[in-house]
């Protein structure tokens, strides 16, 4: 298969692909932001515990609000310098939190492994980042069909 950058074919693919993993990111933090809504006293409770803040009650409400337009921005493909690199932040956060984790992933307790869905926030952190990385090729973003829109 010719992978020269002038390969319309080449072209539809990278597309597709960046289209597939822009949705499933923001669908993996779509649902977070969603539960930081539906579930505010868990979040509030959760923030606590890893961050040693208090954030209150309405906090969660701005936070799971802020995360949902950001993850809609990210599905669409609208502002991908900045939305795709808040999406890799937001993420980035969580990361950061459960790294002590990420060393330990074959833990077993209770004969069930317990930090095995840590190495699911690594990858997505990875997938983040490589769609940050390759947003100049995100041809069916809707900055991209704003910008033909503009020129043609």
């Amino acid at each position: 298969m010719d992978t020269s950058s002038s390969n319309p074919r080449q072209h539809r693919y990278e597309a597709l692909g960046l289209l597939i993993l822009r949705v499933g990111l923001a669908w993996f933090l779509m649902v977070w932001g969603v539960n930081k809504i539906l579930a505010p006293g868990q979040y509030a409770r959760i923030w606590g515990y890893f961050h040693g803040i208090e954030i209150g009650a309405s906090m969660p409400y701005v936070m799971g609000g802020i995360q949902i337009v950001v993850c809609l921005a990210i599905m669409a493909g609208l502002w991908r310098v900045v939305t795709y690199a808040l999406g890799f932040a937001m993420h980035a956060v969580t990361v950061a939190v459960i790294a002590p984790t990420l060393i330990a992933p074959f833990v077993i307790k209770d004969g069930f492994p317990t930090n095995r869905n840590q190495a699911i926030a690594l990858a997505a952190l990875g997938g983040f980042a490589a769609l940050w990385l390759l947003r100049h090729r995100d041809h069916w973003s809707l900055d991209m069909w704003l910008k033909s829109r503009k020129a043609g």
